[in-house]
């Protein structure tokens, strides 16, 4: 029986985030403690607090130099309450001998779960074994049972019925035909994907191995946001104009402001159109099929956010661009974007595409956070619904009228301190394909379901949208057949893939296709969960 472990809270670089999010931090490590003492054990901080006005850690050296200080064969609890760069805390957990939790308190107000999610998926690329739990108060039977478990040297398995090995399902023969084909057209063709600079917000699990995409076909052209500002600045006013004149022509909404470091001015969003102007550019020069701009680190101190130009770029019915010769940059289709150059976002992205425009389906898709989530009680209805929600890279098209249901709000100053519009507005009802590519034992993987966008009640979006970041996009969505528990347990990331279809066969069509192409590129599938109406894939 464990009788002592060590508690370590990994942070974000910025500074305004660790001290804004540090008190939701401190109500959270007080409830751990307590569950902690009634199991008879006690729970140190192995740093601590506060470390300058707060108590998170802060940078990787910081992380390395506790990690130091503390007995390898301790057992070490990482709590998180708030979003935190992983890599952070990653060198000491790699080294780190004895067993390992990772925490997280179920609320949306700050991205806790999201944080712990993505450690989860850098500890599964890595290598490093560890069990991972997450509750809103530390007091439910489900939290206590795996912690007494956990206390008493068991690694905590989660449950994963839900998961089915591609081999074992039953896949209609026109989506192995049409998986196949383009897998073949893939690895002759070959596939470029645009990084403008590698390694966002410490996530080690968004960056994939080049010798792990060379057999598929993809390859990486890494390019420089140096080069993106560089290229923004070659944008005449004339050009930044017309692509901003074309986004209200749209109907959609900005929330605009005169206070330049809390409110939405026109002049950020004038800044946005010449990313997206200077994006296009640069990604059709260099020939890339999709690309992905990391903007958190650097360009955030130099400009507007890149999230409306993400949204922009995942759209098919976007702003016209030319390049030098004068001629359209792919009209009519998305440029398709990965969001914080999550470059595992990025392949799934590309396939999404390939398959939804042979299928004639939707071709415009994102990722979102696996951010929060609730249980829906209305009448004889009592579901869980997730709540998905990405700052950038959510296409119109999601959203409910399109771009006239869309608004521009300021992206909030803890995160985003030159401002910029996000792309915001409630995702439309509809069948979806959700999935992730991730790396695990040393091969790809991905985890690909089905589920359903859903229209809930006003007041009950703007409830969860209060709850989260009421700036950004959201997606209310149920995942057929995976409860909220098998999905904790079993995903290896702080994102997950998105793309609608017409209806449930067109849906189940694209989900199978999809993974009949992964799975003949080499990556190793699982199908998640039932379809629609139950079944099994």
């Amino acid at each position: 029986m464990i009788d002592k472990a060590y508690l370590v809270a990994s942070g974000d670089l910025r500074e305004s985030a660790n001290q804004s999010c540090w008190p939701a931090q401190l109500e959270m490590e007080a409830k751990l403690t307590q569950a902690f003492r009634s199991m008879g054990c006690m729970l140190e901080r192995a740093h601590e607090a506060p470390l300058g006005s707060h108590g998170f850690i802060a940078s990787q050296r910081q992380g390395m130099d506790i990690f130091r200080s503390l007995d390898r064969n301790a057992p070490i609890v990482v709590a998180e309450s708030v979003w935190q760069y992983s890599h952070h805390v990653l060198a000491g957990l790699l080294r780190h001998e004895g067993p390992i939790l990772t925490v997280a308190n179920w609320s949306g107000q700050w991205p806790g779960l999201v944080g712990v999610l993505n450690l989860n998926g850098c500890l599964a690329k890595a290598g490093v074994e560890y069990s991972t739990l997450w509750s809103k108060a530390f007091d439910d039977p489900f939290f206590l049972k795996h912690l007494e478990s956990w206390l008493n040297g068991t690694i905590i398995r989660h449950d994963r019925s839900h998961v089915k090995r591609f081999a074992d399902a039953n896949l209609p023969e026109k989506a192995r035909d049409l998986g196949v084909r383009l897998a073949a057209e893939a690895k002759e063709r070959m596939t470029i994907l645009g990084v403008f600079d590698e390694g966002c917000m410490g996530m080690y699990n968004a960056i994939l191995p080049d010798e792990l995409l060379f057999p598929l076909g993809f390859f990486k052209e890494r390019l420089s946001q140096s080069a993106l500002y560089a290229g923004m600045l070659e944008v005449s006013d004339m050009e930044a104009r017309a692509v901003f004149e074309w986004i209200l022509a749209t109907g959609m909404n900005f929330e605009w402001g005169s206070d330049e470091s809390s409110e939405l001015t026109e002049r950020q969003v004038l800044e946005q159109c010449r990313m997206y102007v200077a994006a296009c550019r640069i990604g059709a020069e260099y020939a890339c099929d999709a690309i992905g701009i990391q903007y958190q680190q650097g360009l955030k101190d130099l400009c507007a956010a890149s999230d409306l130009v993400e949204g922009l770029l995942n759209n098919s019915e976007r702003p016209p661009v030319t390049n030098k010769n004068g001629a359209l940059i792919r009209p009519g289709k998305p440029f398709t974007h990965f969001n914080e150059v999550d470059e595992a976002a990025g392949v799934d992205g590309v396939m999404t595409q390939w398959v939804h425009e042979a299928l004639r389906q939707p071709a415009e898709n994102t990722l979102h956070d696996l951010r929060w989530g609730d249980r829906y009680r209305s009448g004889s209805t009592d579901v869980f619904v997730w709540t998905f929600q990405i700052s950038g890279g959510a296409p119109a098209a999601h959203h409910e009228r399109g771009y006239a249901g869309s608004t521009g709000y300021r992206q909030i100053p803890m995160y985003f301190p030159s401002g910029g519009a996000t792309l915001s507005g409630v995702a439309k009802e509809g069948e979806i394909i959700w999935s992730r590519v991730f790396v695990e034992s040393g091969e790809l993987r991905m985890d690909i379901g089905r589920g359903r966008a859903l229209t809930l009640p006003d007041g009950e979006t703007e409830r969860r949208r209060q709850a989260t970041t009421a700036q950004w996009p959201i997606m209310n969505a149920v995942t057929y057949g995976v409860s909220r528990d098998q999905m904790m347990g079993s995903h290896k990331a702080n994102h997950v893939q998105v793309a609608y279809a017409r209806d449930e066969e067109s849906a189940d069509l694209c989900c199978y296709a999809k993974a009949a192409l992964a799975n003949s590129l080499g990556i190793a599938v699982s199908f998640c969960g039932t379809r629609a109406n139950g079944a099994s894939f």
